[in-house]
């Protein structure tokens, strides 16, 4: 299946609100350099105002952590001996490592196609891809992975993260997964993260070890660094984010010594964290100028991350979730935190949708974040904060500037009903409590459009074209 093929580059939109603002504008697009993307030159009062029903104008959405080999598994005949049957963290790691075992080329690429379809549909023109490489799949993932971001590097920027979810300091295939993604990341130049997964490690000592290691190889190759961690609610567990705070600081990993940035997901364990504890943290990655980001990843944490005391069979109603408190994060203690889909259609997350929006309206309930001013926080942890955190140039906000680049979402009130209604959407907070279909989003990537594969859908009349 073949990426959308994108449209001429467009020169101006016309007539659209922007957030925070209830009147109309144009936005000019400019392409100073004919192989690069363009950038918005100038916003100004609309020329015209007969276009009626205007859209809503914002940035376009980011992935900062998902799975791009792990993708749909559930969909594809082939693993239906692989439902989950108990949906516990061990039976997920048991039945994924299962399911690598018979990985192929076509089924990574065709699983990877309709993530990326439904991805860019959605708005997403940047995403963090997590490929495996291990002694399981050795590169297969990895060069499947690496196609895609070629073949759809149109639509969206995809940046792939050699991701190690298996032990490499220890276990019986410990060794031979380290170098593995050693080899990986001497002969794969298109690799941009090195990624790990500390907690898989058999004791403290090599969690440690693997953090270690990562960073280290991390700084030496000029690339970001992505962890799995603190993925427990275990109060008996240490935390190991003080151990990578640790380490960047002694590797003198800080904003001005490296653009690279630092990810760590999940960490489900910090929101056992008393109010010092948070304050330390924070205090220890401004103080160090550490560009650490934390992404909250809550379908798979309110599936997966459970309290080690639990027991269906003990105490039935008491399952306790955990996933970080990201907008807490960001206002209370000025940590950089977004938002990430993570897994879709496998056993790690059975549920959701590869929809950023979808996530950004749950956390309106996760995290009791009701207002307008919750909402647009809310968009922004899908969308320009996702986009900074994993290292990309980004808006400051919502409200679109010169100078931005022109990956946009389009949202209108066209009928999605088939009733003849449709119902606007005024602001972001309206897109955000309760998202638009696809159908209502006209996604731009670097000033292109990519059109909607709809009966009846034509070229708006707003956009002119270079």
């Amino acid at each position: 299946m073949p990426p959308p093929k994108l449209t001429d580059r467009i020169k101006s939109i016309q007539n659209v609100r922007l957030a925070q603002s209830s009147s109309t504008w144009d936005i000019q697009i400019g392409y100073p350099d004919s192989s690069k993307d363009g950038s918005i030159t100038t916003i100004t009062p609309p020329s015209s105002e007969d276009i009626s029903n205007p859209p809503l104008a914002l940035p376009s959405l980011t992935h900062p952590h998902i799975h791009l080999d792990k993708a749909f598994i559930h969909s594809s005949p082939e693993y239906a001996h692989l439902l989950p049957s108990s949906g516990s963290f061990q039976e997920a790691l048991s039945f994924t490592t299962n399911a690598k075992q018979q990985f192929t080329r076509e089924d990574l690429l065709r699983r990877g196609e309709w993530l990326l379809a439904e991805s860019v549909s959605a708005g997403v023109t940047a995403m963090r891809a997590f490929v495996e490489v291990d002694s399981a799949v050795k590169f297969t993932c990895l060069e499947a992975g690496l196609a895609l971001k070629e073949q759809w590097k149109d639509s969206c920027e995809i940046q792939i993260a050699c991701f190690a979810q298996d032990p490499i300091f220890s276990g019986e295939f410990g060794e031979q997964n380290r170098s593995l993604v050693e080899e990986a990341l001497c002969n794969y130049p298109g690799i941009d993260v090195v990624g790990t997964t500390p907690y898989v490690e058999s004791s403290v000592e090599a969690a440690k070890r693997n953090i270690e290691w990562a960073i280290e190889r991390a700084l030496q190759l000029g690339k970001h660094v992505d962890f799995h961690l603190d993925y427990n609610l275990d109060p008996e567990r240490g935390a190991l984010v003080w151990h990578v705070v640790k380490i960047l600081r002694e590797s003198r990993w800080t904003t001005n010594s490296t653009r690279k940035r630092v990810m760590l997901g999940h960490c489900t364990r910090l929101t056992l964290f008393k109010d010092e504890e948070w304050e330390r943290l924070a205090r220890e990655i401004r103080d160090y100028d550490l560009p650490v980001s934390f992404v909250g990843l809550p379908t798979s944490d309110l599936y997966m991350a459970s309290s080690p005391s639990a027991s269906s069979d003990q105490c039935p109603h008491h399952r306790p979730r955990g996933t970080l408190q990201v907008p807490e994060m960001i206002r209370r203690y000025g940590l950089d935190a977004v938002l990430g889909v993570n897994n879709v259609g496998n056993a790690f997350t059975p549920w959701a949708s590869p929809d950023p929006l979808f996530l950004a309206c749950l956390g309106v309930g996760i995290y009791q974040s009701g207002t307008q001013v919750d909402a647009e926080l809310l968009y922004e942890c899908v969308s320009t904060r996702a986009r900074k955190a994993i290292g990309l140039p980004s808006a400051s906000g919502l409200t679109l500037r010169p100078g931005d680049v022109p990956d946009l979402i389009l949202f209108y009130d066209r009928d999605e009903t088939g009733c003849e209604v449709s119902r606007p959407r005024y602001s972001v907070a309206d897109v955000i409590w309760d998202p638009p279909a696809r159908l209502n989003r006209d996604v731009l990537r670097g000033g292109r459009l990519k059109p909607a594969a709809l009966p009846g859908w034509s070229l708006d009349t707003r956009y002119q074209f270079a």
